[in-house]
């Protein structure tokens, strides 16, 4: 298990390779679509954006409400593939770091080797789970967005896989190619 803070390196990325199982600590910043497109107009027009994305890293997740006593709700990956259209432009800007579930289209895979950054796996239908690695969050944008409003999480020992890698190998694509050579090795025996 390789632990990770922030600021998230070019360093730190380029030492990642996919596959690898990380414990993050440390800021992240939620953002949907919505908030992305919003943070991609402010770049278009050049206004400054609620965050500096330089070193950072965007998870993608629309948290629940939290309970009483407690910091967030259920805070569960979103389907990243949404976030395709306006990635590669936050990417360009120093993000360096994503976190969701799913496949990531090539334009984002470019800007990705490109820029040096990883995209992370977290897993689907573990929300309340995840959010026990929330220690505080705080709206800091777009509040009229609601639970898809621009959140500052700080998190400790999340636990995170390295889908994509800042080479642009991807876990997706290695996995069941290593998988079918380890059943056909087995196989042959």
């Amino acid at each position: 298990m390789i632990e990770i803070t922030t600021p998230f390196t070019t360093q730190q990325a380029d030492a990642l390779r996919a596959g690898d199982s990380v414990l993050f600590t440390g800021t992240l910043y939620t953002a949907r679509d919505a908030a992305h497109a919003r943070l991609c107009q402010a770049l278009a027009e050049g206004r400054p954006l609620p965050f500096d994305p330089t070193d950072a890293v965007i998870y993608y997740v629309g948290p629940t409400p939290p309970r009483p006593g407690k910091v967030i709700g259920s805070a569960g990956p979103t389907t990243s593939y949404r976030m395709d259209a306006y990635s590669p432009a936050l990417l360009d800007r120093g993000l360096r770091g994503m976190v969701g579930k799913g496949l990531r289209g090539e334009a984002v895979v470019e800007a990705m080797r490109r820029n040096h950054a990883v995209y992370f796996g977290a897993v689907g239908g573990t929300g309340a789970l995840i959010g026990r690695a929330i220690r505080s969050a705080e709206v800091i944008a777009y509040e009229d967005l609601g639970t898809e409003a621009i959140r500052r999480l700080t998190v400790e020992k999340l636990p995170l896989t390295v889908v994509i890698d800042t080479q642009g190998n991807n876990l997706y694509e290695i996995g069941p190619r290593r998988y079918l050579e380890t059943a056909r090795a087995e196989t042959a025996r």
